[in-house]
């Protein structure tokens, strides 16, 4: 597979990049300087975007005061936002909140349920023990006692898997009852997220190309795993970071760097040198 360096970033408008293996660090961490690299592309006529599974209010805290000055297309397409006006949202109707939260308990209950709300999580009480792991995507968390009789605006649901199998979870189970009417995928090996159809982060990042009036193929893309797939293939400029799946590539059109090479950062870096250029 080629390297990003081979491509002509000349023309693009838009940088889109996932954050989990992608952006972050296998450690969590946020490669170094990148508010001054997001006020760099902006004043260059290039706009950064987040494209992530992770609610808005969790990005938000992450990126403090650039969030003026960014894009983000948050619960992978479920909501999009462009210095800090409300682009789309998307809500999943109650009654297929209740179905999924039902079927989870019933037929997966190794998987912590958790409704995605727009302003907090919802969680089960006897989820608390994952508190951890839950609370590195999901900042504000609502443990309930009761998570069946729970009412909340959600534009996505998803399941924790502390096992590590949620991609024999999607296959056997959640991908049958549920693919050919809502959109299922794994995000990683311990997440699986569930939307309403038509609803991923192509689908957001072409949305946030109408508002901006941007060509998708003046778009650069990085990701790494399967909820990125559609968004890879969506714009001109589909990155894969180095330590993504080989299976991944045919979704991808380069090969960036790995996460713990600040692949996205060196991307960056390349796109304001062809912009000076």
């Amino acid at each position: 597979m080629r390297s990003y360096l081979e491509d002509n970033l000349t023309s693009v408008r838009l940088v889109a990049s996932d954050m989990d293996f992608t952006l972050l660090a296998d450690d969590k961490s946020m490669p170094g300087d990148m508010p001054g690299r997001i006020l760099a592309l902006e004043e260059a006529g290039v706009l950064f975007a987040v494209a992530s599974g992770r609610p808005l209010y969790t990005l938000q805290d992450l990126f403090g005061a650039s969030c003026g000055h960014m894009a983000f297309v948050s619960d992978n397409g479920g909501a999009v936002t462009c210095r800090g006006e409300v682009v789309f949202k998307d809500l999943l109707d109650e009654a297929v909140l209740a179905e999924l939260v039902s079927f989870t308990l019933e037929r997966a209950p190794e998987a912590v349920p958790v409704i995605c709300g727009l302003e907090r999580a919802v969680v089960p009480a006897w989820g608390r023990p994952h508190d951890a792991a839950l609370r590195v995507y999901y900042h504000e968390i609502l443990y309930v006692d009761d998570i069946r009789s729970a009412r909340v605006e959600a534009n996505k649901f998803t399941a924790y898997f502390p096992e590590n199998n949620s991609a024999a979870a999607y296959g056997e189970r959640f991908a049958p009852a549920f693919g050919e009417r809502l959109s299922v995928t794994c995000a990683g090996v311990d997440w699986l997220d569930i939307m309403n159809r038509g609803v991923d982060k192509g689908v957001g990042i072409a949305r946030l190309c109408d508002h901006l009036g941007v060509s998708v193929s003046d778009v650069v893309a990085c990701g790494d795993t399967d909820n990125d797939a559609e968004m890879l293939e969506t714009v001109g400029h589909g990155y894969l970071v180095a330590n993504a799946e080989e299976r991944m590539e045919r979704f991808a059109d380069f090969r960036i760097p790995s996460n713990n090479e600040r692949g996205v950062a060196q991307v960056i870096d390349a796109i304001l040198a062809a912009r000076r250029a």
